[in-house]
C-alpha cells in the first residue's frame, strides 16, 4: 500500500476506528465573557466600597474646627454640620444632669452654652481649654456635644512625689 491511498480493506487499519466524526463545539467564547463580567463586576463594586469608606474616613477626619467666638460669628454659616469647637470651660456652669452634663464655654469674650450627651472623660474640670464635637441645636441657642477632647499639658506632676523616697531609701 502506498503512502496517501486510501483503504480498502478494514484489515489494513489494525483495529483504528476511523469513521469520521465531527469535532467538538469551541467553547471559551461566552464563558470567557461571563468570567470578565464576574471580576469587572467584582472590582467595580470594590472600588465604589473603598470610595465610600476613604469619603467617611476624610469627611470624619476633616471635620471643622472653630473657637466659639467663630463659631457664634459663622452659626447660619455652619447650620447644622457637625464641626469642632474650642473654648474655655466657664468656672461654675458645670452641670451634671443624669448621662448628660450642661456647661459653658468661652473664647475671647464670647459663651456658648453646651449640652453634652454621655458622661465627661475623667480630665474634664472647670477653667480648662476643651474642644468639642457636635453641631448647634435647631431648636435653641445651645452647642450640642457628643465627644469631649480636654487639652491638657505634657507635664505630668506626682501628687504624693516622696512617697517612693520611704521605699528605695532617700540618702
Amino acid at each position: 500500500m502506498e503512502l496517501n491511498e486510501p483503504f480498502e480493506n478494514e484489515d489494513e487499519v489494525d483495529g483504528l476506528d476511523l469513521t469520521p466524526r465531527q469535532a467538538p463545539p469551541v467553547r471559551g467564547g461566552d464563558d470567557q465573557k461571563r468570567k470578565r463580567l464576574l471580576v469587572g463586576g467584582f472590582l467595580a463594586v470594590l472600588v465604589v466600597v473603598l470610595g465610600v469608606v476613604a469619603w467617611q474616613g476624610l469627611s470624619n477626619a476633616a471635620l471643622y474646627f472653630r473657637t466659639a467666638d467663630e463659631a457664634v460669628e459663622q452659626r447660619d454659616e455652619l447650620g447644622d454640620r457637625r464641626f469642632r469647637i474650642e473654648g474655655t470651660v466657664v468656672p461654675g456652669s458645670v452641670e451634671p444632669d443624669g448621662v448628660a452634663v450642661r456647661f459653658v464655654i468661652e473664647s475671647n469674650d464670647v459663651q456658648v452654652a453646651v449640652a453634652h450627651q454621655g458622661d465627661p472623660p475623667d480630665l474634664f474640670q472647670e477653667d480648662i481649654p476643651v474642644v468639642l464635637e457636635g453641631r448647634w441645636s435647631q431648636t435653641d441657642d445651645v452647642f450640642e456635644s457628643d465627644g469631649i477632647l480636654v487639652k491638657h499639658t505634657e507635664e505630668y506632676e506626682a501628687d504624693n512625689p516622696d512617697r517612693t523616697d520611704e521605699f528605695v531609701g532617700d540618702e
